[in-house]
């Protein structure tokens, strides 16, 4: 089977600091992803420029099917010499995982990686064959994930969080680990990625003595959402869009009432307010059969929208869970999306929609492209494979 391959990361810089010295890159591929974390000598911006060239180098030499020896030479030959350590390299850590489960990865002076099985209900450090490639340890692995199976990898400054704040030693492998294990049994990537850095945060005491990253990978089946907003240009396309909407796979969201009106008219069926739902802010949720979420347009998009920023640029306090799980139709859309999917597909009319028309407004569609496309561009930053289709 084609496994669908979620992957999240998140990061704290060091305190003082305005640029990560760790640095991720993700590459999708037709037979799977390469995702390489890379941790640069020392901080700031000498870091992240180390960091970021390994990452490029290794990501793009392996896409290329170049061998791990060749991009290890590479590497080193490539990065400036630190003139007091005498040393030039930054250390890495790259996974490849293949559509049907297959990994190999290579790990380079990072922590062990977090290896989860889903079904034994155990987490185990992968180690592999260790190989000396220009005077370095690399330790090279080939393992099978099965579905809903993780792999973390981090940088050092998560395993020394707390170090000389909390804990001697720092946090430990075994305490991230077990703290990683609770994570896991009902979570996705992209939560258990910036859990781990909040609870990072509060173990530096709010000032991180070091860049610290996490990236989650998990193997899953994919969950498609579609969202079908705003009336097409031209009346006769309605059943089109809706055919196209309805006939494809996942669940079904309306974000709209000329939407939604479009949707009971073709299918035959009635709308039902949900009044419980209706906030201040945010218009109430219309029930409907066949399905899932029907939304509000504007409103609710822009508030969906802001929600999915905040989950992405700050830490996961207890404020923004709470403001995800309010009974809204904006919070149920943004736990849809965060949560309970891996693709979107967009299914967006650019015709003036008749209730903005009546008020004499003739800005519906630029505000309405607009939060379509900063919905589109947040969705992929925390991972999703996003589609649209306009009409």
């Amino acid at each position: 089977m084609k496994y669908f391959v979620d992957v999240a990361y998140d990061q704290l810089n060091k305190t003082g600091e305005e640029l990560c010295g760790d640095h991720v890159e993700i590459i999708r591929t037709e037979e799977g992803v390469i995702v390489v974390l890379s941790d640069g000598l020392g901080s700031g911006v000498k870091a992240h420029i180390l960091a970021t060239m390994t990452t490029k180098i290794a990501g793009t030499m392996l896409k290329e099917g170049l061998s791990i020896t060749e991009v290890v030479n590479t590497i080193a030959a490539t990065l400036p010499i630190c003139q007091i350590r005498e040393i030039a390299y930054s250390t890495f850590t790259i996974i490849y995982v293949y559509n049907n489960g297959e990994v190999y990865t290579v790990e380079f002076d990072n922590p062990p990686l977090f290896c989860y099985d889903q079904k034994e209900k155990k987490i185990y450090k992968s180690y592999g064959k260790e190989l000396e490639i220009d005077g370095k340890r690399i330790y090279q692995n080939r393992f099978q994930l099965k579905e809903g199976d993780f792999i973390t990898a981090v940088s050092d400054g998560v395993i020394h969080a707390g170090l000389g704040v909390i804990f001697n030693l720092g946090w430990t492998w075994d305490n991230v680990a077990q703290y990683l294990k609770r994570l896991y049994e009902d979570r996705n990537s992209v939560f258990i990625s910036k859990a781990l850095m909040n609870t990072c945060r509060d173990l530096y005491d709010g000032k991180p003595g070091d860049d610290a990253t996490a990236v989650t990978i998990q193997l899953k089946r994919p969950e498609y959402v579609n969202i079908f907003t705003g009336p097409p240009v031209h009346k006769e396309n309605d059943p089109v869009i809706l055919k196209e909407f309805i006939e494809a796979p996942g669940k079904k969201v309306i974000c709209g009432g000329t939407a939604a009106n479009i949707a009971a008219r073709e299918c035959k069926t009635e709308l039902k307010l949900d009044l419980s739902t209706l906030t201040k802010e945010i218009p109430p949720i219309t029930y409907m059969r066949g399905f899932d979420l029907v939304t509000e347009g504007i409103l609710t998009m822009r508030e969906s929208l802001s929600q999915l920023k905040d989950f992405y640029r700050l830490p996961l306090t207890k404020e923004i869970e709470h403001r995800m799980k309010e009974k809204n139709g904006a919070a149920m859309l943004s736990r849809l999306l965060i949560h309970d999917c891996t693709h979107v597909n967009f299914y967006v009319g650019r015709a003036v929609n008749p209730a903005h028309q009546s008020l004499g407004s003739t800005s519906a569609i630029p505000i309405k492209l607009k939060v379509v496309g900063e919905m589109i561009n947040i969705l992929k930053k925390l991972g999703k494979v996003v589609g649209v289709r306009y009409y």
